[in-house]
């Protein structure tokens, strides 16, 4: 996907990139690329994957939410929040990422991009939930880990009636029948799933679950007991 056929593909949605959101792209691109000779942050090097594996893949499972208030967590090097805070520039976001280097990174990015709003966190989930709990109105995760783990460090941070948007791969379905029980426990309703396919045949699967209670209090467990025994397995 080219950068032409990005700007066009947002159009398609309804999305008028202006052209400080595309030389804010241009420049994320840039930084990506040149922080990634020095410390590991993507595989994906090629600019025209750049624009379609992490730039429209971000953006594309929240072409139709309304968001005010949205927790990344483990961000990485800022996928899917910070493409979607270039997008939705009048968000507040929180990216929660456990590594320092990579936090370095994104305040490099918040910088240079000039982003306001927008809050770095250099914590793990089940960490950074004793201060947060139920305190979004949306969180999103993005190959972080296995649902039924994913759904146990991410829901406590979403409020009641809030969404958590897990973005998965091909192997998404598979993994919503092993975190079916994980979805009781924490009660959850999965309210839409949707499959679309990038260029290359590589597919994408998005999860979107609505909190309808409380999350219990006892959860998120410490990351050792989560990842032994994932919830409900």
């Amino acid at each position: 996907m080219t950068k032409d056929k990005f700007i066009q593909a947002c159009e398609k949605e309804g999305i008028h990139l202006n052209q400080k959101q595309i030389e804010q792209f241009e420049r994320y691109k840039d930084l990506l690329l040149e922080w990634n000779q020095k410390m590991n942050l993507t595989a994906i090097v090629e600019e025209e994957e750049i624009w379609e594996k992490h730039f429209y893949d971000s953006i594309y499972p929240f072409f139709h939410c309304s968001i005010e208030n949205m927790c990344d967590v483990g961000s990485g090097a800022g996928f899917p929040g910070i493409p979607v805070k270039i997008v939705f520039d009048s968000i507040h976001l929180t990216i929660v990422e456990p590594l320092m280097k990579r936090c370095r990174f994104l305040e490099e990015v918040k910088k240079q991009l000039e982003l306001k709003n927008i809050d770095i966190c250099c914590a793990r989930a089940e960490d950074f939930v004793k201060e947060h709990r139920e305190s979004f109105d949306l969180v999103s995760a993005r190959a972080v880990a296995k649902l039924s783990v994913l759904l146990e460090l991410c829901i406590p941070l979403v409020k009641v009636n809030g969404l958590m948007v897990a973005l998965k791969g091909k192997n998404g379905q598979q993994e919503l029948k092993q975190a079916q029980k994980a979805i009781s426990i924490l009660h959850l309703n999965l309210e839409k799933e949707e499959v679309f396919h990038l260029e290359k045949e590589a597919v994408r699967m998005n999860f979107y679950f609505r909190k309808i209670k409380n999350t219990p209090v006892k959860y998120p467990r410490a990351y050792g007991q989560i990842k032994k025994k994932p919830l409900g397995e």
